[in-house]
């Protein structure tokens, strides 16, 4: 009899685990698919913003450092599972990325003296002048990265 109680309150046991189980797995489940929708969401909307950058710069109704800047941060906020090498991707992008990420912005721009802001937007529109014709070609590239990952 008591054999039998014992055998019974082991498979209640084994019973009430696995439905448990079964709920975590499913819980589980959920979470990733909450966490895919979230990360496809967030790729498109990088992905947009870099199309209408490029549109941007390409119509010149952004200057090329700032756009270059915009999409170099967004380029590699994207939570893409493998990524790309954007340095080899995009050399010419990122090398005037690198050439103009030295230069003041935002409120330490705020703090130089006027010659000082003059001095460094005459070196950026320099460096930007070299760079612009490789930059603008490159844009078309970028922007079909940004189509086929969508």
């Amino acid at each position: 009899m008591w054999l039998t109680a014992a055998i019974v309150i082991g498979i209640l046991i084994i019973l009430g685990l696995g439905i448990y189980a079964g709920k975590l797995l499913y819980m589980l489940k959920e979470q990733n698919a909450q966490q895919q929708t979230a990360r496809k969401a967030r790729i498109d909307s990088i992905t947009e913003s870099i199309i209408v950058i490029c549109k941007a710069m390409q119509q010149q109704q952004c200057d090329l450092s700032e756009g270059t800047i915009r999409i170099c941060k967004l380029l590699n906020a994207l939570p893409l599972q493998t990524r790309p090498e954007y340095r080899e991707k995009f050399p010419h992008i990122h090398n005037l990325f690198v050439e103009i990420s030295g230069f003041a912005i935002l409120e330490e721009r705020k703090k130089l003296t006027a010659q000082e802001r003059r001095e460094q937007d005459e070196a950026r529109e320099q460096i930007e002048s070299e760079f612009e014709s490789h930059v603008l070609k490159e844009l078309d590239s970028i922007r079909d990265f940004c189509t086929q990952i969508n």
